[in-house]
């Protein structure tokens, strides 16, 4: 299926192309395109359009286009649960929810100033949204406890 969005991707147009990738449609085809086009080319191109106002997958309320996406397909896994509140406040800028907000901000922020093209920031945006998965699911608990002795 193709998914279709607004070109130079942040927070949500990385996190939501991974969900879809690992967990809804591992066969998709992202396109971004610039922000006046989505809807004229996902009629065109058959895509479905995320992540732009008056689409089904969109922002509601306080919640992001990912926690959208999470409620439509029913992923109730409990680290996209923790994953979804840390884009959610990163994309809304709502720091203080979770201490990995303003990180993961921080991330998208030098992933696009380092990166022209928006393709190349996703494929590597996909390894630091892996990095977070693995994080909540499996290391959450984990604390950096190595400390320099003067």
């Amino acid at each position: 299926m193709k998914w279709i969005t607004r070109e130079r991707p942040k927070i949500d147009r990385i996190a939501c192309p991974w969900l879809i990738a690992r967990f809804i449609d591992p066969d998709a085809e992202i396109i971004y395109v610039p922000a006046p086009e989505v809807i004229a080319r996902a009629a065109e191109l058959q895509a479905v359009p995320f992540d732009v106002p008056d689409v089904e997958y969109t922002h509601y309320g306080d919640e992001c286009t990912f926690d959208y996406f999470l409620r439509k397909h029913r992923l109730n896994d409990p680290a996209l649960r923790q994953l979804a509140l840390i884009v959610r406040a990163a994309d809304t800028h709502r720091f203080g929810l979770v201490p990995q907000a303003a990180g993961l901000w921080a991330i998208s922020a030098g992933l696009s100033h380092n990166h022209a093209n928006d393709y190349e920031m996703l494929e590597i945006g996909k390894k630091v949204y892996d990095a977070l998965y693995s994080w909540a699911r499996f290391r959450q608990e984990e604390k950096h406890t190595w400390q320099h002795k003067q």
